[in-house]
């Protein structure tokens, strides 16, 4: 049950900090709290495995800071290297040649 508590958390630190950094036109919404999420769950099993209690108060710390840390990185990351993506795009369709014909159905 505590690994469904830590994991709402970690989403719900997620959220936070899909707001409190720049660059949130480029992904949907959910994208930095699910990676939060995933993240901080992961974190809680791997330190399970390594012999921490559920009810310790080292594996709440370690969990909620490394899954919304991870999500953090992720959402600096993201949005240059999507930015840089989409203007490639947008060059190589703009470029002579560079628009696909239609699919035609027989």
């Amino acid at each position: 049950m505590e690994l469904l508590y830590v994991t709402v958390i970690g989403a719900a630190l997620g959220l936070g900090v899909r707001y409190g950094v720049p660059g949130r036109d480029t992904h949907g919404l959910l994208l930095i709290p699910a990676t939060a999420a995933a993240a901080t769950a992961a974190t809680w099993v791997l330190l399970l495995w390594l012999g921490f209690t559920f009810d310790g108060g080292w594996i709440w710390v370690f969990s909620l800071l490394i899954g919304p840390g991870v999500a953090l990185a992720f959402a600096l990351l993201l949005p240059p290297r999507r930015r840089e993506a989409d203007d490639a795009l947008l060059a190589r369709l703009m470029a002579p040649g560079g628009m696909p014909a239609p699919a035609r159905s027989v």
